[in-house]
């Protein structure tokens, strides 16, 4: 079988022999209503937990609203419109909302990149600005001891309105809800704080009420105080198949429970070869953001076996600290030995790498070049087709192989392992 993987704006080919394929996870058919801007509206018609926007909103306000950037797929330009109406209807001025783009620990846009998230309308109408770290206001501390430092002109806004889509997130359970106020609009020191929490073993991708660094995120939306949120979840192709809007927490589950009965994806047996992908632009702009597909293949692999990370990687590591871990030391080993007694935001993912590494080869496809990508411990391929062909040299030509195209999406979950984690519930595996 000819499977394509997103690469890119490009894709990347391979040949899979029929006999070695255990599957391909793509996300499961779920009856679906509206889609895309409809369905936006429909989503702030019908509120989950919550009065109307118009109800909550009063003229003269202040409305700051947070979204993602350009690292995450979540489709801005799309719900502006919709939400701009509401805001208007309600007698809130243009002059008095702001888009803040939610950074987290991420490298500013550029003016360009800005106006493309946004949207022209958005663009045109109301000020669109980047999260400003060191421009913060302290609303206080979690009972962690995260602090609660958000960006001034979110936490002076009267309302705030939090946009997001959500995904299968692998240490805060899942993206969107409460995120884009932690980390999003946060500092460094708080964004630290909080994601020091990944080491537990309750912190991990599909679990929520149990995860204690989800419930810190939301005990700091909860003190910075979030008026509404307008989260999407997107098919494989980017479009929005679902929409919720409303109360911060219950709003945010539902669009959770959606999200398992499409992208929970059950195993009878681990493969020997996984090939995954983050499915291209823009989610493969740096190794820092594809190796959200990397850990969830982690769950498919069987220890020695091989994950090829496909992802273009074009703008190389893509944040600071990730890459002085990645180049100065000298092993796995001393990443993760590292970890546990010095938690460094950007440390982390080299970290979880590193326990990749633990369990199976990683061969990587990418535009990096490959004296560097042996310096971090990977294999570079030069294509997927050349990293399979290496992968069956290695482990024979009866290598068991599954596909992940859209792996930062798709959560596999071994039918033998219990679970033993809770996550959002309600979702069938089919």
């Amino acid at each position: 079988m000819e499977l394509t993987f997103g690469f890119g704006t490009g894709v990347q080919t391979v040949a899979v022999p029929d006999s070695n394929l255990l599957g391909v996870l793509h996300a499961n058919e779920v009856p679906l209503g509206l889609t895309g801007e409809a369905e936006v509206r429909r989503a702030l018609e019908q509120p989950i937990g919550s009065l109307r926007l118009g109800e909550l909103v009063h003229p003269g306000e202040t409305v700051a609203i947070v979204t993602s950037d350009i690292t995450r797929p979540m489709p801005t330009a799309k719900v502006m419109p919709c939400l701009l109406d509401e805001l208007y209807a309600a007698g809130i001025r243009k002059e008095d909302i702001t888009l803040v783009f939610a950074l987290g620990s991420h490298r500013n846009h550029t003016e360009q990149e800005r106006r493309k998230l946004a949207g022209e309308r958005a663009w045109n109408e109301i000020a669109c600005v980047d999260g400003d770290p060191s421009d913060c206001v302290h609303l206080g501390v979690t009972g962690a001891g995260t602090p609660v430092d958000i960006t001034r002109v979110v936490a002076e806004a009267d309302r705030r309105i939090c946009l997001g889509n959500i995904e299968y997130h692998y240490f805060a359970g899942y993206s969107g809800g409460a995120k884009a106020i932690m980390p999003g609009v946060s500092t460094r020191d708080a964004i630290q704080s909080n994601h020091s929490m990944m080491v537990r073993p309750e912190a991990c991708a599909g679990a929520l009420e149990t995860n204690p660094l989800r419930m810190d995120i939301e005990e700091a939306g909860r003190i910075c105080g979030i008026d509404f949120i307008v989260n999407v979840v997107l098919s494989e192709h980017k479009e929005i198949i679902k929409a919720v809007a409303g109360h911060p927490v219950e709003a945010h589950r539902e669009g959770c429970r959606f999200l398992d009965k499409i992208y929970l994806k059950p195993l009878p047996q681990p493969a020997d070869i996984v090939l995954v992908s983050q499915g291209g632009a823009p989610k493969d702009l740096n190794l820092y953001q594809t190796q959200k597909a990397l850990d969830n293949a982690r769950h498919a692999v069987r220890p020695g076996g091989i994950i090829i990370l496909i992802g273009s990687c074009r703008e190389g590591l893509g944040e600071r600290v990730f890459e002085q871990w990645m180049t100065r030391s000298e092993s796995p080993d001393a990443m993760i030995q590292r970890i546990g007694v010095d938690f460094q935001l950007g440390g982390h993912k080299a970290a979880a790498i590193a326990m990749t590494l633990k369990k199976a080869d990683i061969y990587l496809v990418s535009e990096m070049e490959d004296s560097f990508v042996r310096s971090i411990f990977l294999t570079p391929q030069p294509s997927v087709q050349a990293a399979l062909d290496r992968a069956f040299e290695k482990l024979g030509p009866d290598a068991t192989v599954l596909a992940m195209p859209y792996g930062g999406s798709t959560l596999p979950r071994i039918v033998e392992e219990s679970p033993g984690k809770s996550h959002s519930g309600g979702a069938g595996i089919s």
